[in-house]
């Protein structure tokens, strides 16, 4: 069996920056909650909405379920499709597709995922699409992992992100990790969480999966 290599989506597939602090600033107005500035709105991008509300407002966990179910009228509507693929990412996959099995583990709901994938057109280099799920009770990185590996009956595999959440995930699961720069993390972050490889371009990626086996 081909050795696994799972993905982030947010900011290691996709620059879906728009479409989700679009979203976050809609239910930002909506609940009434302050708009924090640039760099604390894109802090939302990566662990679970829920989590980001608990620390950053002090939001109960049934508040912060309310604000999420505000969130998805605006992702759900509009904010899904406001999101681009970096520049390289298909020709990547197509070069590791021949030799690995390539699944998605994300924060992000496994409903919205699918569709993210299957409306850019990316879903025949997939062989899973994992995600949280909508009742909150899959929703951290880890988790998520965990649960990919025992869908895929397979535990050799490497965890590609662009923020801690990826890195912290891999870990917690035994798995190697690669950290890359062009998403939302920096390399601070991704040194601190240990990543056993980082890089800063798409391009960079095969060397450094082949170097993760």
């Amino acid at each position: 069996m081909k050795n696994i290599v799972l993905f982030d989506l947010d900011g290691t597939l996709t620059d879906s920056s728009e479409g989700i602090l679009n979203s976050v600033r809609y239910m930002l107005e909506k609940t009434g909650l302050a708009i924090p500035d640039e760099a604390t709105l894109h802090s939302f991008i990566g662990p679970p909405l829920a989590d980001t509300l608990g620390e950053l407002y002090g939001l109960s966990a049934e508040e912060a379920n309310e604000a999420v179910q505000i969130y998805r009228e605006y992702y759900g509507d509009q904010g899904i499709n406001q999101l681009t693929v970096y520049a390289g990412i298909e020709k990547v996959l197509v070069e590791l597709a021949a030799n690995y099995t390539l699944a998605i583990t994300t924060s992000k709901p496994e409903f919205y995922a699918k569709q993210i994938i299957e409306n850019l057109g990316l879903s025949n280099y997939f062989s899973g699409i994992f995600g949280a799920d909508l009742a909150g009770e899959r929703s951290n990185k880890t988790a998520v992992i965990a649960y990919a590996l025992a869908q895929l009956e397979e535990t050799t595999a490497v965890m590609i992100g662009d923020r801690k959440f990826d890195i912290l995930g891999a870990k917690a699961n035994q798995l190697k990790s690669i950290g890359v720069l062009y998403g939302f993390g920096d390399r601070q972050e991704l040194l601190e969480a240990e990543a056993d490889f980082i890089v800063a371009t798409v391009e960079e990626l095969p060397a450094a999966i082949k170097k993760s086996f």
